[in-house]
């Protein structure tokens, strides 16, 4: 699941890895946060995932993507049995959304989805039955920390802070920026640790 203004190819190095070093295999879901609400997002992920009709299905969302998996997991639970891993997605609250919000051109590209996920700080927790390993990034490159003047490690668009979701299985912190992360092969490889094992290899 790719993240806001985000087409999904460029995912192209992290589906490589995955698909390459843990074979497994990868389909692309693709969803217009700028236009859609989360609850027709959602509802075409169910049906979207509905027709792999296989018996297992691990979930990877980036950044705002990772939220619709939250959102697709808590509205629609009865999924096929698998692990979910979340890169760099602001499970608490986006300041950087949160900012830029306040800028009117800003707020209209930004559209419904990101206003009900991140412009309002919610207390989410992971209640759904099924691992959620966490990756965070503490390079700072990126326009959102212009926005957000961080004062603590952070990716560039996301604090580490603002990841970190109650109830997940584990939690890294890697050397990447909110979307070098996207191109890293020790994501890479951390992420299909984590979906056919239940771990990264650092605690």
């Amino acid at each position: 699941m790719h993240g806001l203004w985000l087409p999904g190819e460029e995912s192209l190095v992290l589906k490589h890895h995955l698909a390459q070093e843990f074979e497994l295999e990868l389909h692309w879901f693709r969803y217009f946060g700028a236009s859609e609400s989360m609850s027709d997002i959602t509802a075409r992920l169910a049906d979207f995932v509905r027709e792999l009709a296989v018996p297992e299905v691990h979930f990877v969302g980036h950044s705002l993507g990772g939220l619709v998996l939250y959102r697709l997991l808590e509205r629609f639970p009865e999924q096929p049995p698998g692990r979910v891993v979340f890169l760099g997605v602001p499970c608490v609250a986006s300041r950087a959304a949160q900012r830029a919000g306040m800028f009117g051109p800003l707020a209209q590209l930004m559209g419904p989805t990101v206003a009900e996920e991140l412009l309002t700080p919610h207390e989410r927790r992971w209640a759904q039955g099924r691992p959620l390993g966490v990756v965070a990034g503490d390079q700072p490159l990126g326009l959102g920390q212009f926005l957000a003047h961080f004062d603590e490690e952070n990716d560039g668009t996301i604090a580490v802070s603002e990841t970190r979701m109650p109830g997940a299985t584990d939690h890294i912190v890697l050397p990447v920026s909110h979307l070098g992360m996207l191109v890293s092969a020790r994501v890479a490889h951390e992420t299909g640790l984590f979906l056919t094992q239940g771990r990264f290899s650092l605690r």
